[in-house]
């Protein structure tokens, strides 16, 4: 009988002593680090989780572009490929030198928080709306265009964080939105060109205020705007047409 309580007594002390210890072992924190869903948003319409630099890509990356593409040299269109090539770091630098920030190229939480102050929750800068350029005779939509709605509105955002920069670099003016989205009809009952952009949702219109209309024009040149039309063209003497096309198409007769 005590052959067969000795072992007894030992499994059951291991077993206690085990559970005692593991009990131990489970209340001892473990050092991990946060996951990226751990963090929490700083912002209501997207929070960068890392900073970006040159040589890095992905979908952050082509944010942060939609909202530095008004940032560029005269002439030069910044291409949303999610890439952090010279040509996004250059535009950082430009974005952060516009707004007083260290200027090294190199997106980090500076360069997040002044993003973070300068966009509504729908992800489009303080100074524009989606109702400032949905007209579209009347409909207040963005549908019967070329492409989709959504897709309208997405290069309608882009367009919004161009005329920002414009905004910031002629001096924080108010720009008065007098067209933006058409849809098919809209834009042919304006007399508008049968390949008008406006069309796409990659067109805009600034009607006379207080930035005259060739300041307003040649501001377009450093936002990244491929068609430029103002002063002297056929049918622009009231107002200046920016818009984002594949080649460049500049021309203000009388700026």
């Amino acid at each position: 009988m005590r052959r067969r309580l000795v072992p007894l007594l030992a499994a059951l002390f291991m077993a206690v002593t085990g559970t005692v210890t593991g009990a131990v072992a489970a209340a001892e924190p473990v050092a991990t680090e946060p996951s990226v869903a751990d963090v929490a948003p700083a912002d209501a319409c997207y929070t960068w989780n890392r900073t970006l630099r040159e040589g890095m890509s992905g979908s952050d990356v082509t944010q942060l572009q939609i909202r530095v593409a008004g940032w560029v040299a005269s002439g030069e269109n910044l291409v949303l490929d999610g890439v952090f090539g010279p040509a996004t770091k250059r535009a950082v630098t430009r974005f952060q030198s516009g707004y007083g920030l260290g200027a090294d190229g190199i997106a980090g939480s500076q360069t997040y928080s002044k993003i973070y102050e300068l966009q509504d929750n729908d992800c489009t800068p303080i100074h524009f709306a989606y109702s400032e350029f949905d007209d579209n005779c009347g409909a207040n939509n963005f549908n019967g265009g070329k492409v989709s709605a959504a897709t309208a509105k997405e290069n309608i955002r882009r367009v919004m964080w161009q005329l920002e920069a414009v905004r910031r670099k002629l001096g924080d003016r108010p720009l008065n939105i007098t067209s933006g989205f058409r849809s098919v009809s809209c834009n042919s009952s304006v007399g508008g060109s049968p390949s008008s952009l406006h069309m796409y949702g990659q067109a805009a219109d600034l009607g006379l205020s207080n930035p005259p209309q060739c300041t307003m024009w040649n501001g377009g040149k450093t936002a990244g705007f491929e068609e430029l039309l103002g002063p002297g063209y056929p049918g622009h003497n009231d107002h200046v047409h920016m818009a984002n096309r594949s080649s460049r198409f500049w021309s203000a007769p009388n700026c």
